[in-house]
């Protein structure tokens, strides 16, 4: 049944509506991604290497709504994701992930731009997203509420199930941890990392982030570049399999290029989540920069998520055991196995540390979006605000327990299927403002 639902969710209507929103931004904004590349890699990136990502005052800066953000995207997308969506979806998954990231970029910048224009302060601390400016600016305030269920639900499966469980697996493969011990003690560190709030989430998202994404860079190019000659043979082979159907799965024409598609698509949305709406909730929490200024580090995150951090990942998988020469392992256990051939049992355990890092720190950042979604909820209850964080953490983290000893493939589907129903309210809005977030595009 979760099957059918997600197949359906996921079907070909899915696909047009985040690749034509993308392509739409990206038409009519005049490819920014492209011919504005000095201007926001300068205002993102650039910052970073020069650096001048620090805090400025007492609230959360650019850096640490960035951080918080790759903390929310980098995770099991880019390594459990990746691997799922190579054997599901062969070789090609990745060529359409490419194109997601790209086109995605301009979508990940109108919801940014969007939740900074339409945030609100309420108790204090800014209130930013899609139910934000779904209610505020369009009067649809009951798709605002839908988002925010679907939010809160994606944030209970995308957001803490789904690391959770790449967390255990992790740790069982590599360290031998039982799943029961990892359960109890991710469960605990997280429920004390998100009552902190979002002061120490940023916080502990600026400090792990960039020791966790250095390494595992480090580590994937070492392996990538000791396999140097294959590489032409295993670029040819994501091309051919992305448009060659037949050639790829020896099915009907058409059907890998729909899977590798479907695949691709759904998973570079799944790890980059231009199309969710999430990021517009993490950058309308910045205190930081203008809207322009907060669109931009969204298209940084895209980018250095899927097109940097996600085709490491797939070629460290491709050119070590390909599709089908992993022992029969998939999802986070398949890509430490690629990291234990090529550089010994010292490479997995920096590397397997790594991906436990990257996905502790996108269940903490994900408890501050399920939250805001929260409380927006239950603004229109009796509930009150105190109340409501509580049930929400007690289920977050009841979801983070559970997680860590599901099986991979159900946690997965329900995750996906969160995360296209999800979509659906945001796309819809950011259709509707799709002329404003165009005059905003530099």
């Amino acid at each position: 049944m979760i099957h059918r639902l997600q197949e359906l969710v996921w079907g070909p209507w899915m696909l047009a509506a985040l690749l034509g929103m993308g392509t739409y931004l990206t038409a009519a904004g005049g490819f920014f991604q492209i011919r504005g590349f000095r201007l926001w890699w300068g205002e993102t990136g650039g910052r970073l290497w020069r650096g001048e990502g620090g805090k400025k005052g007492g609230g959360i800066s650019s850096f640490q709504t960035a951080c918080t953000a790759l903390a929310a995207t980098i995770g099991t997308g880019n390594i459990a994701g990746v691997a799922t969506a190579l054997t599901a979806g062969g070789p090609g998954a990745i060529f359409w992930m490419w194109i997601s990231a790209a086109i995605g970029m301009m979508t990940a910048y109108g919801e940014a731009c969007m939740g900074v224009l339409y945030r609100k302060r309420e108790n204090g601390r800014w209130l930013g997203g899609p139910m934000v400016y779904l209610e505020d600016r369009l009067g649809l305030g009951a798709v605002g509420l839908l988002y925010s269920f679907f939010c809160v639900m994606a944030s209970l499966g995308m957001g803490s199930m789904v690391q959770a469980n790449a967390l255990s697996q992790t740790a069982a493969y590599s360290f031998g941890i039982p799943p029961l011990f990892c359960a109890a003690a991710v469960t605990v560190l997280v429920g004390a990392v998100a009552a902190g709030g979002e002061r120490r989430i940023a916080a502990v998202s600026g400090a792990l982030m960039p020791a966790a994404s250095g390494i595992y860079t480090v580590f994937s190019l070492i392996v990538i570049l000791s396999c140097w000659d294959r590489i032409p043979g295993v670029l040819v082979s994501v091309f051919r399999s992305a448009f060659e159907p037949a050639a790829a799965v020896g099915g009907s024409a058409g059907y890998l290029v729909s899977r590798s598609m479907r695949y691709g698509v759904a998973r570079g949305v799944f790890s980059n989540e231009a199309g969710l709406g999430t990021l517009a909730i993490l950058h309308g929490a910045s205190e930081e920069g203008t809207a322009q200024h907060q669109g931009m580090w969204a298209m940084f995150e895209v980018f250095f998520d899927t097109i940097v951090v996600c085709t490491l990942t797939a070629l460290v998988i491709l050119l070590t055991v390909g599709t089908e020469g992993g022992e029969g392992r998939d999802g986070a256990a398949l890509t430490a196995l690629c990291f234990s051939r090529s550089l010994g049992p010292a490479g997995e355990y920096l590397v397997s540390g790594a991906m436990i890092l990257f996905a502790f720190a996108t269940m903490a950042a994900w408890s501050f979006m399920g939250r805001q979604a929260c409380r927006h909820l239950l603004s229109k209850t009796a509930v009150s605000e105190r109340l409501g964080s509580r049930i929400y953490m007690l289920l977050y983290l009841n979801a983070v327990f559970l997680g860590s000893l599901a099986r991979l493939e159900t946690v997965w589907e329900l995750s996906d299927l969160w995360n296209g129903l999800m979509a659906v309210p945001n796309l819809l809005a950011l259709f509707l403002l799709r002329r404003e977030i165009v005059k905003n595009i530099p």
